[in-house]
């Protein structure tokens, strides 16, 4: 077996942690699976027997290393990793994307995947610096999610552009912005929801790009949690992707 470790980006391969989320990459993208890896202790689990099974079905190398698999999840629990060579996606040009502008939180990044595919958007962009789809954390977090989506990064909004085609922009932001009510009833497909960082929210050159959408809450908070203010949006929007 080769040696496998912690993440590196720059290694060709990358983790699934978990059954769930190996499964749906199983379900998603066998052909990208290198092999199994399993600890002893999860041999009685429903999941991770099914897990096994599916991988035997498919012919894909199931390796008993219970070391490996916690030094790679770094949590006891997970009784299984799944090892998968990253691969390539591209963008449809005719289909709605999801734009997230130097996303900087795995945990956030992983749970507006999740949500975006649950939301029936399946082309999102990832605009530099920003968080590395293939981190195990990112695909753990989405609960597998993003085996299903086409994800992109690009070093700039600009070179997204490039790619994205003809289309209307949406840009959740607080500066020359209109509260989000029936824009997404409105919008004409195919459209781009493009949402800033965590802290930072949208640099200032986008201030009035496209069309400015702000989520109204109270006072009594400054701003919602990214994840929070993404899934609110996707859902006012997911009517055009029916």
């Amino acid at each position: 077996m080769p040696k496998y470790g912690p993440y590196d980006k720059n290694d060709p391969h990358t983790y699934a942690p978990g059954v769930f989320p190996s499964m749906e990459l199983l379900s998603a993208r066998p052909e990208a699976v290198k092999c199994l890896l399993v600890a002893p202790s999860g041999y009685k689990n429903t999941g991770v027997q099914k897990l096994m099974e599916k991988c035997k079905e498919l012919n894909i190398p199931i390796e008993e290393a219970p070391r490996v698999v916690e030094r790679i999840s770094g949590k006891e629990n997970t009784w299984a990793v799944t090892v998968l060579e990253k691969y390539e996606c591209h963008l449809n040009p005719n289909k709605n994307h999801v734009v997230l502008h130097n996303p900087s939180d795995v945990g956030n990044a992983g749970t507006i995947l999740r949500a975006s595919l649950g939301f029936g958007f399946t082309n999102i962009a990832i605009i530099r610096p920003g968080i590395d789809p293939f981190d195990p954390r990112v695909l753990r977090a989405s609960m597998g999610a993003a085996f299903h989506e086409n994800i992109v990064r690009y070093d700039t909004f600009e070179d997204y552009l490039k790619d994205a085609g003809e289309r209307e922009y949406y840009l959740f932001r607080l500066r020359n912005a209109e509260p989000l009510t029936d824009q997404g009833k409105l919008a004409n497909t195919p459209f781009s929801l493009v949402f800033g960082n965590e802290a930072s929210g949208l640099p200032k050159e986008l201030e009035d790009f496209g069309r400015g959408v702000i989520i109204p809450h109270s006072n009594r908070i400054d701003s919602l949690n990214l994840a929070v203010a993404a899934g609110i949006g996707l859902f006012s929007f997911s009517g055009k992707n029916q």
